[in-house]
């Protein structure tokens, strides 16, 4: 019986969310929403990224950056949130570590805040709903 060593697969290439050194990037999911925590935990894990922790709040996110520092690589921030929203944590953060890469996430129709965020300096934005191809490849962009 013929097993997988048999056939060496053609396509076979590294996870997206792996570093050349073969480490995974490690991501804090900062949201609010249940749904889109699970669903950007499932696209990065799906592609090697490790999730090192999750907040609900932009308060919360801060903090958690703190404790996790500085083994974050990128956090991915929803704009708006109870407590404390993306825009006020993205600041707290980069006053804490200037070279943090954070990703905005934004509902449509918050242009304003999202231009905000990368004047502060966001490496990047996602728009809801959630496209797969476009949270990997800003992710991926912002990364670089």
């Amino acid at each position: 019986m013929k097993t997988k060593a048999d056939f060496p697969s053609i396509n076979e290439r590294r996870p997206e969310g792996v570093k050349e050194s073969g480490d995974s990037y490690r991501v804090l999911i900062v949201d609010d929403s249940m749904f889109v925590t699970k669903q950007i935990h499932q696209i990065l894990t799906s592609e090697g990224f490790e999730v090192v922790g999750s907040a609900t709040d932009g308060a919360q996110g801060v903090e958690k950056y703190k404790e996790l520092y500085p083994n974050v690589d990128l956090v991915t921030m929803d704009i708006t949130m109870p407590k404390m929203d993306g825009v006020t944590a993205l600041e707290k953060i980069l006053e804490f570590d200037k070279e943090a890469r954070i990703v905005m996430i934004s509902a449509l129709g918050k242009q304003d805040l999202v231009k905000k965020s990368l004047m502060i300096g966001a490496k990047n934005y996602i728009v809801k709903p959630l496209d797969r191809a476009k949270v990997l490849e800003r992710i991926l962009m912002s990364l670089k």
